[in-house]
């Protein structure tokens, strides 16, 4: 007898467990059980396994009988005309879903020329080794699998037409492409995604080359004349949203323009946009520290009786103004409720981005780099046609990373943009090299896609011959812009009293054992004296007690000893108010840290 657990639980015995099986995989494809349903007879451990549970992964497969698909022409030509559908076929058991448990029994064919007789299911099509986003990358099986996996995560990190209706949407930090494309080298999955009703890139001419040693490691070198015409050119979108709430005790925010007895008020130029209901006006030219929403709210603690019966001068300032480093102007205003039914205010602020020095562009191959030089037009090399790369990528980004499908991507938007139609370059089943090089030596040109270029600077012709050809690529959405900071002195944590953190607050910059190495390498002592007395203090000691003391007021800022008072011998002494802290923080536990002090002559 053979044991039979259901989703991992002991439901009885079988006395012939194949039959038993073929039975349940006849009875699914019959129609009468569920399609969820997945069996699975495990002869080295003598027991049938049936999985029903939630969350597996299954796929679909083209059942396969005798050798062949159960699918026929007629099937496919049916599918055409629209007469059937998808979940007929599967009605009809002609398809079936696998999860990892049944599919271990299962024999699949890659394609149907592979078919043997032992063969049990064929793929519905060879894309399906891979997820939506790879598919879109064209020859993708000419690709190393790593390239390709990065070559998918990047286009989701891809600026490009992400949804029709932007105009009324108030999206978190977005970005829109101005001039999207079509790319000329694409896949099936392109089509069947309707990837033109939303491009994010553009097709550009890329030439193989080095540039003065301008695009080593990564970087891109990219054409001014390019970006002047738009190239890459898109808006960034960040929202700024502000809410009246209510509060115990009837006490309401306010959105209006504060008054200047409200605790808290900036200054008559910050509120300088706010029109008389508190709210800034459409294509307001902002930047940092501007208000973009007055408001005032009630005090946080009543004090006393009195303060409460001034209520009105209590108010605290709690508009919403730009942060450290931001800009734009202001696209769209909305006033609206929530679902509370509290006052709520949306600003849209909009930021034009045009490609600068340190902004990331990608192939579809995982070849991402940023720009290091853009370089004027007439300084760029051209063909003997007067053609001049939009990008010039460095050669040295392909033989170990050996992305042959970027090569393959080149000569293919060459191909597509000479005869006109764009080239299918699906995963297993794309053009072939060889036809593409043909078409390209009947059109005039070199069958390896390299031209005689010229250098720009001087007009002498290179040596050697330059790949060069069209290429879909990708403006990223990490642009410089948004995380480019410095600091040189600025504000401080009020708990350890160093710098704050983070770009948004103006943080300080850390320095880690690494960096102090390198300015110890150059001998740089003050510099690393600096970067280390961020939170210096100066603390009175007791050198009787070892105690940390104080500065009297009443007393003309005498330093006091702790349990002494004016007895101690007090020592001023330099130390990091990072280290005070922690002496405190021992003193809260109950511990009584002493300093000893050794004489400095």
């Amino acid at each position: 007898m053979t044991d039979v657990f259901l989703d991992n639980k002991y439901i009885g015995t079988v006395q012939n467990p194949k039959d038993f099986v073929e039975q349940i995989v006849h009875e699914r494809r019959m129609g009468k059980m569920n399609s969820d349903v997945n069996i699975q007879f495990n002869q080295e451990k003598s027991k049938v396994v049936i999985e029903t549970a939630r969350g597996r992964t299954s796929r679909p497969l083209i059942v396969v009988k005798e050798g062949k698909p159960t699918i026929t022409e007629k099937h496919i030509q049916q599918l055409e005309k629209n007469e059937i559908s998808w979940s007929d076929l599967v009605k009809q058991g002609l398809i079936e879903y696998l999860d990892s448990t049944e599919e271990e029994e299962a024999l699949t064919a890659f394609r149907e020329e592979d078919l043997t007789e032992e063969h049990t299911h064929l793929e519905v099509s060879s894309l399906d080794l891979v997820g939506l986003t790879t598919s879109l990358v064209p020859f993708g099986n000419f690709n190393q699998g790593v390239r390709l996996n990065q070559g998918a995560k990047n286009q989701k990190q891809a600026v490009g037409f992400y949804a029709a209706n932007y105009q009324v949407r108030m999206d978190m930090d977005v970005n829109l492409l101005h001039y999207p494309q079509a790319p000329l080298v694409k896949s099936i999955m392109h089509d069947v995604s309707e990837y033109n009703k939303h491009p994010s890139g553009q097709n550009v001419i890329v030439a193989v080359m080095a540039y003065k040693g301008y695009n080593m490691e990564d970087a891109v070198v990219i054409n001014k004349g390019s970006i002047d015409r738009g190239l890459g050119r898109s808006t960034y979108f960040r929202p700024v949203v502000a809410e009246e709430l209510r509060y115990s005790g009837g006490l309401i925010d306010q959105v209006t323009v504060p008054d200047k007895e409200v605790v808290g008020y900036k200054s008559e130029h910050d509120y300088r946009f706010l029109e008389s209901d508190g709210i800034i006006y459409p294509e307001a030219k902002v930047g940092e520290g501007d208000v973009i929403i007055g408001k005032v709210s009630p005090p946080r603690f009543l004090a006393s009786m009195d303060e409460y019966s001034l209520a009105n001068n209590s108010k605290r300032e709690s508009s919403l103004s730009l942060k450290h480093g931001e800009r734009g102007v202001v696209d769209f205003v909305t006033l609206t409720e929530n679902s509370e039914g509290n006052k709520l205010i949306q600003v849209r602020l909009r930021e034009l981005r045009i490609p600068e020095i340190g902004d990331k562009f990608t192939s579809r191959h995982g070849q991402k780099g940023v720009i290091s030089i853009v370089v004027p037009e007439a300084d760029i090399p051209f063909s003997t046609n007067g053609l001049k790369p939009d990008i010039i990528f460095s050669p040295h980004g392909i033989p170990s990373r050996m992305t042959v499908s970027h090569m393959l991507e080149l000569l293919g938007g060459k191909v597509a943009s000479l005869r006109g139609k764009a080239i299918d370059a699906t995963m297993f089943e794309s053009e072939t090299e060889k036809d593409m090089r043909q078409e390209l030596l009947n059109m005039g040109f070199r069958e390896d896609g390299s031209e005689t270029l010229y250098n720009g600077v001087t007009g002498e012709k290179y040596k050697v011959q330059i790949f060069i050809g069209n290429m879909y690529y990708l403006k990223l959405k990490h642009m410089v812009k948004n995380k480019i900071h410095s600091r040189a002195r600025g504000p401080i944590q009020l708990l350890t009293r160093q710098p704050t953190e983070g770009r948004a607050k103006e943080g300080g910059l850390r320095l880690g054992e690494m960096e102090k190495d390198t300015f110890v390498a150059h001998g740089a002592s003050l510099t690393l004296k600096e970067r280390f007395d961020a939170d210096k203090v100066i603390v009175p000691v007791d050198q009787k007690t070892g105690l940390v003391g104080y500065y009297d007021a009443r007393k003309n800022n005498r330093a006091m000893s702790p349990t002494l008072g004016e007895d101690g011998d007090m020592a001023d002494i330099e130390v990091s108010y990072a280290f005070k802290l922690l002496l405190d923080e021992f003193k809260s536990l109950g511990i009584l840290p002493k300093i000893k002090l050794k004489s400095k002559f």
